[in-house]
């Protein structure tokens, strides 16, 4: 019988997955500094539709950063606080780093081509690299101003501006950082999650101008450089989570419990003895699947063909996210038909 293998994709929609998570101000905090992030998350319809998500939710999030940028820019005019300006152009700056991320969107959604036959989705997690980057800068910007405030402390006037524009900065950034997320664990873009935690990082940093201010009025100056070092520390955390989750994107790692549920999932056609072999991989935030079916070795192409595209059916159908699947049928018995290919592999 000769080998089946089949691809095709399409749109899907996905099983339910629920996780338990602690409670209390524990389990906060480690909401907020490692945001969960599960390869077998909820999907949408398709990848294309995902891209239009992931476009609209950097739209979306560019324009709430400028408007908080151009609040805390009014109150500079107000006071006259140098702070405050510096501030105000950081979360400008940042509001910018957005851009990387929209032009990857745009770009991964190009069809593939005689060169680039898998797309242009990787666009996405290189735009993530430049994203864990700049979170690193931050983490260095903000240890490096703190240090220094030890040193040689500084008088911090305006405090009243100083507290108003640190809160408009940490509400402003929070809630952008909360909307890019959710977005981001919809579609599955890990590069759309770590653009979420950067604006994390930029709301911790105006969260230390809060703390400042709050030590200033309360007699303590050091208060300052000591809440900088904190952040510095809370942000070297999210970097952490988010050099990690992209690094697996970059190296094709899936979540071990989505491979299995894919390995079920096959098996539960009728007819399938066995999975030879399966993988999976994330091109961008679309995941494609590789899988060697075992099946009866008396079946004719025709049936082994159909078998092999219910196979694939069940799975765009069940597996997250999965927007294309190649499925290979072998026989089950007989002499191995790949013997003449061990020397290869």
């Amino acid at each position: 019988m000769s080998d089946v293998d089949h691809a095709h994709g399409h749109g899907h929609d996905a099983d339910d997955h629920h996780h338990e998570h602690s409670g209390g101000v524990r389990g906060w905090l480690a909401s907020v500094l490692r945001p969960h992030s599960h390869d077998a998350a909820d999907s949408i319809d398709s990848a294309l539709e995902a891209s239009a998500a992931g476009i609209r939710a950097v739209k979306i999030s560019l324009v709430a950063l400028g408007v908080t940028a151009i609040i805390q820019l009014v109150v500079v005019a107000f006071t006259g606080s140098a702070a405050l300006l510096a501030d105000t152009i950081h979360n400008f700056s940042d509001a910018l780093t957005a851009v990387p991320l929209w032009i990857a969107f745009v770009i991964g959604r190009r069809p593939p081509t005689r060169r680039y036959t898998y797309g242009f989705g990787r666009a996405e997690d290189l735009a993530g690299v430049f994203i864990v980057g700049m979170i690193a800068a931050s983490a260095v910007l903000a240890g490096y101003e703190s240090i220094r405030r030890l040193i040689d402390p500084q008088p911090i006037t305006n405090v009243a501006a100083v507290l108003i524009a640190g809160v408009v900065g940490f509400a402003g950034n929070e809630l952008v950082a909360v909307y890019r997320i959710r977005i981001g664990r919809r579609i599955g873009s890990a590069a759309l999650i770590a653009d979420g935690l950067h604006a994390r990082t930029d709301g911790f940093t105006s969260l230390a101008v809060v703390g400042a201010a709050i030590g200033v009025l309360a007699g303590f100056p050091l208060a300052d450089p000591i809440v900088g070092l904190l952040i510095t520390v809370a942000i070297l955390v999210v970097l952490r989570g988010a050099a990690r989750d992209i690094y697996r994107r970059l190296m094709d790692a899936v979540d071990p419990e989505l491979v299995e549920q894919t390995d079920r999932v096959a098996r539960d056609v009728p007819g399938v003895e066995d999975v030879a072999e399966l993988r999976l991989r994330y091109i961008g935030h679309a995941l494609r699947a590789e899988i060697s079916i075992v099946v009866d070795a008396a079946l004719d192409l025709r049936s082994a063909h159909q078998l092999a595209h219910e196979v694939e059916h069940e799975l765009l159908h069940r597996v997250p996210r999965l927007s294309a699947a190649i499925v290979h049928a072998e026989p089950g018995s007989g002499p191995d038909v790949h013997d003449d290919l061990q020397h290869h592999r």
